[in-house]
């Protein structure tokens, strides 16, 4: 639904709303916010606030910190849980330098900048269905989060078993009151682990329903004395948490994946943009997976993928095709993981795409086995490469992949990049409680 300034302005005097969240996004997927008051809101829709961009990691340096947020009028919406004091709403911003320039470290604008080009290439629209996991964990007597559940629940079980149940019906109430429109929800695979899928969006307003997405589970959660985590993976030897991206390119409001005369229903732009992502995904893994812990995901046995393969069916392949045909065809990716910056996910994804079809990419033979089942020998002879198995092996694929590297942008590639080597780094050096346990006896 789109808004003009004189509405939103009625609204919020109608509403009785007291504050306003300016929310963006940093260069590392966190939600970060400029609360206004209501008597602060035409200065806000006039693009009048500013903020310290010094303050935020990865923005800019404290000499040149001052930044503005140009909202998105689209995104007004009000927040459906109710503090004590006052009704909230939130706009979801651009990041702009004083000069009246978009800001070249804001992700919001890298991905428009990739769907400018799609655009400039004759795709009107890009299409993004994710399928985001998490864990309810209890709290403990001070709050803090553990890792029980309370729950003995499986894949689709349903209460008495699931006791996060409540909570999840809580969530897709309060999204569907923000205009989510919830396609399903259900528990997942291991204890106190859950979905909830909504429907597909074009690429951007996706990005933003992702950010509100884990925003609204934390704060449903919360308010259940319950600790929601997207980490990939909280608990050894459970299944971890993903974000499949299930994407479709449009031109003239048909989807040009779809072909009823090619093989298995699948365009030649299908197959150039499945090449495209696959040439690129080693490059594109630290951004999908941004964390030291998203790479204990990415292991044999849980479903999750860690080959780079494709295949019409095979749940082990990388990128998986859904049968459904028409306007419904699309690509699946697996190995995405709730941790990431939506937007500099999105954007790597059309783009590593978009590359295939400019290059008339072709794609390996389809792999119809299960590939955890292979031999190194029988996937070397299929020439099924591996994912990087570590974030610093997905930095170093990420510093050698140029086309990567210009969608981000030189601010953004050299910040994310400083970012996440000093995050190994920290691992690297710490001692963990594997360690103790492992050698303080023997040793």
């Amino acid at each position: 639904m789109g808004y003009t300034k004189e509405q939103i302005i009625k609204i919020v005097r109608d509403e009785e709303i007291k504050f306003i969240r300016m929310q963006f996004t940093d260069i590392f997927g966190q939600l970060k916010n400029v609360a206004i008051t209501a008597s602060q809101l035409e200065k806000a829709l006039n693009n009048q606030i500013m903020f310290d961009g010094s303050s935020i990691e990865g923005f800019v340096r404290l000499e040149e910190s001052d930044q503005c947020l140009y909202p998105d009028l689209d995104s007004f919406v009000i927040f459906p849980w109710r503090p004590q004091n006052g009704r909230v709403a939130r706009l979801i911003c651009d990041v702009y330098d004083p000069d009246g320039t978009p800001f070249v470290g804001d992700p919001r604008g890298v991905l428009k900048n990739v769907l400018n080009k799609a655009k400039d290439m004759g795709f009107d629209t890009f299409n993004v269905g994710p399928e985001a996991e998490f864990f309810l964990f209890q709290t403990d007597e001070a709050g803090k989060p553990t890792t029980q559940t309370n729950d003995e629940a499986g894949y689709f079980d349903l209460g008495p078993l699931d006791h996060g149940e409540s909570t999840r019906r809580q969530i897709c109430l309060a999204l569907e009151e923000m205009g989510f429109e919830i396609e399903a929800s259900h528990h997942e695979v291991a204890q106190g682990q859950h979905e909830i899928d909504f429907k597909y969006q074009d690429a951007l307003h996706c990005a933003d329903s992702i950010m509100t997405f884990k925003l609204a589970v934390k704060v449903m959660a919360q308010q259940n004395g319950l600790h929601a985590t997207f980490m990939p993976k909280p608990i050894f030897g459970v299944a971890g948490s993903g974000m499949h991206i299930n994407m479709s390119l449009f031109k003239d409001g048909k989807n040009v994946f779809y072909d009823q005369k090619g093989e298995k229903q699948l365009s030649q732009t299908a197959y150039h943009f499945i090449a495209g992502v696959l040439h690129h995904m080693k490059g594109m893994a630290a951004i999908t997976n941004p964390l030291v812990n998203s790479y204990k995901r990415l292991v044999p046995g849980y479903e999750a993928p860690c080959y780079m393969a494709w295949s019409a069916s095979n749940r082990s392949a990388l990128i998986r095709i859904p049968a459904a045909r028409g306007q419904s065809t699309r690509m699946e990716l697996r190995c995405p993981d709730p941790c990431c910056n939506p937007y500099l996910a999105l954007a790597v994804c059309l783009a590593a795409g978009l590359d295939g079809i400019e290059r008339s990419l072709t794609p390996p033979p389809e792999v119809t086995e299960n590939i955890f089942e292979l031999t190194p020998a029988a996937r070397r002879r299929k020439g099924i490469a591996a994912l990087p198995a570590s974030l610093q092996e997905a930095l170093e694929a990420l510093k050698r992949d140029r086309l990567v590297l210009d969608v981000l942008g030189e601010h953004v590639a050299g910040q994310y990049i400083a970012g996440k080597e000093a995050e190994w780094h920290e691992y690297c050096t710490r001692v963990s409680s594997w360690e103790r346990d492992k050698y303080i006896i023997n040793y």
